[in-house]
């Protein structure tokens, strides 16, 4: 059920990173039985990292908190609508709900465009603007098939 005291702790990670000038102005918390487990604001430029958008680095603040890589049951609240990225990352960590103030609209308004990449899903590989080629899958396939075989492997 939403809660607008976590909604107002990730717009004031945002504004708080903006005015820190530490990065983009976007924070996200994520929260489990009621309780943040993690936060996070954008670190892009000051880590010199790309991928360091708030909801990535609230994901691994949660993981570690939680000591695991699933966050079932965890909700995340994000000051704007997940980018791309972001969006694969929260399925990939299975956080249960998603909610999120700005949107992608709003977002582009402030010069944070991420439509390119929406509109490169739906482009062949060979219409994409980032040349995309694929080699010697057979040899990977290989791979997935030891570690389906595999009787020690972890499952995610």
């Amino acid at each position: 059920m939403y809660n607008k005291e976590f909604m107002m702790k990730a717009i004031d990670l945002s504004d708080d990173c903006l005015e820190t000038g530490r990065g983009g102005p976007f924070g996200v918390v994520i929260v489990k039985d009621g309780k943040i487990v993690g936060k996070g604001s954008n670190h892009v430029t000051i880590d010199n990292d790309p991928t360091a958008h708030a909801e990535i680095v609230a994901i691994r603040a949660a993981c570690k908190t939680l000591n695991t890589f699933h966050l079932e049951g965890c909700e995340i609240y994000t000051s704007c609508e997940p980018c791309p990225m972001c969006f694969g990352a929260i399925y990939w960590a299975r956080i249960s709900k998603i909610y999120y103030a700005a949107d992608r609209y709003d977002a582009e308004k402030a010069g944070f465009d991420d439509s390119f990449i929406y509109k490169e899903f739906d482009l062949s590989e060979d219409r994409r603007s980032i040349p995309v080629e694929q080699h010697d899958r057979e040899e990977a396939i290989k791979v997935f098939g030891e570690w389906k075989a595999s009787t020690n492997k972890i499952e995610y």
